[in-house]
């Protein structure tokens, strides 16, 4: 399914640009039997209906479908070549969920090569890259390979995947990242990419991340983002955990971000900067958190966590709570949390609860979820805002499962709520030898 906006001429070049990496990789993977030691089809159907009334009395039916397929093959010396394809589809069934009844999109399809030594890694087509600074959709081209001395690069090129019809994007996107690390002990990695036009360069950001690990205990992790267009720093995020015995753990987090360099190119409107509006340029916020968790026996876990938010316009807000929870493998799962969170708005005070419960019996399971927020002061004459979950599945076989669940809510924004969602899921996968036996799993 495709959505009926009309495309643009940018929007087309890059559909075309796909068809013709779908087409070569498909010679080349129907080729591999010939040549490979094994290939693997593997794939998998998701279909969602979701089924919902909105406060207009709109009855919404949006029915979904997920789309997962690929193909491997593995040659003797230990490379491989694959085929992925994933795309998605949707219909609805009474009122518009949007402004068409139907819409779709290719989320990624490329064809890749892992060779079998140095971790070369190229892959060609609609692909999802994460790459320090870069998490970005790219029909385009990305390489990644190691080198000696713990050196690890990796660059990438090509259009970026816009999703917003609205949101004017950059015609050509590229960057990279190299990292110096050992495996186990830590790593340093240093990113670039560039998002530019024929008239202004969109985005241009720079960043730097770490992992150092150098006991068992003690484990660091971090990433600072900076936007050179703006010339600020757009993000400081850092996570330290420690576990002085087995079963506890302790983290400490801090994090910072400036609205002006972290939202200045955007791909929706609703993040636009303005004055006044929800997102105001003059904003920062710094996060400092800290939480521990308690193993006394096997399958019980103890937790308590405190996070102060420090907005300089909107003032600060304290979140603090605990939870417990109890699981078993494959078979119960338990759990109840409790949370205070005191800021200076009548939406940033008020206390919150949840209790869930899941059961597996055989193929069947089934569970319940409430989550409730109680505000210090009613919120559009709302004093209490919750939502009650009931979730039910089954196992027809080891491929196919089915489910669904149906939630009731009452919200400040929302006086009363029904959702419902039954849910379809279906796996495959099949193994071809290289003198053509085949096995299906």
């Amino acid at each position: 399914m495709i959505s009926h906006e009309k495309r643009s001429g940018c929007e087309q070049s890059s559909l075309l640009k796909i068809a013709w990496v779908m087409l070569a990789a498909s010679s080349v993977t129907l080729a591999q039997p010939v040549m490979a030691a094994d290939y693997t089809i593997t794939g998998s159907s998701n279909t969602y209906l979701r089924m919902t009334r909105t406060i207009n009395k709109e009855d919404l039916y949006p029915l979904y479908e997920y789309l997962r397929f690929s193909v491997t093959a593995a040659e003797k010396d230990g490379s491989a070549t694959s085929l992925h394809v994933g795309a998605w589809g949707r219909v609805d069934l009474f009122d518009k969920s949007t402004d068409h009844y139907t819409d779709g999109d290719l989320q990624y399809g490329y064809l890749s090569y892992q060779a079998a030594k140095n971790n070369l890694l190229v892959n060609a087509g609609r692909q999802f890259i994460t790459e320090g600074v870069a998490t970005e959709r790219v029909d385009g081209l990305y390489v990644r390979s190691d080198f000696a001395a713990g050196i690890t690069a990796a660059a990438f090129a090509g259009s970026p995947v816009v999703t917003t019809p609205n949101y004017k994007g950059g015609d050509f996107i590229y960057g990279g990242r190299v990292a110096q690390g050992k495996p186990g002990l830590y790593s340093v990695g240093v990113s670039a990419l560039r998002d530019e036009s024929d008239k202004a360069h969109d985005r241009e950001e720079e960043g730097i991340d770490l992992w150092v690990h150098p006991v068992k205990q003690v484990d660091l992790t971090g990433r600072s983002s900076y936007n050179s267009i703006t010339g600020g720093w757009m993000e400081h995020a850092y996570t330290l955990s420690v576990a002085p015995i087995d079963a506890v753990t302790v983290s400490a987090d801090l994090s910072r971000i400036n609205y002006e360099d972290y939202f200045y190119s955007v791909t929706t409107t609703a993040f636009a900067l303005q004055p006044g509006g929800l997102l105001d340029p003059r904003e920062k916020v710094t996060a400092a958190g800290v939480s521990a968790a308690w193993t006394p026996v096997k399958n019980l876990t103890v937790a308590a966590e405190y996070k102060n938010y420090g907005y300089e316009l909107l003032g600060s807000a304290d979140y603090v709570g605990g939870k417990v929870a109890y699981t078993t493998a494959d078979a119960l799962s338990l759990g109840a949390s409790g949370h205070r969170m005191d800021g200076s708005s009548d939406r940033t005070r008020y206390y919150d609860y949840r209790l869930y419960a899941l059961k597996k019996t055989g193929h069947t399971e089934f569970g319940v979820d409430f989550y409730n927020v109680i505000f210090d002061r009613p919120i559009d004459g709302v004093k209490s805002s919750y939502a009650l979950t009931g979730i039910a599945g089954y196992e027809v076989t080891e491929k196919l499962k089915v489910g669904g669940d149906i939630e009731y809510s009452q919200s400040p924004d929302f006086d009363k709520e029904w959702r419902a969602l039954v849910k379809v899921a279906y796996a495959f996968d099949m193994k071809c030898g290289e003198k053509g036996g085949k096995s299906e799993k």
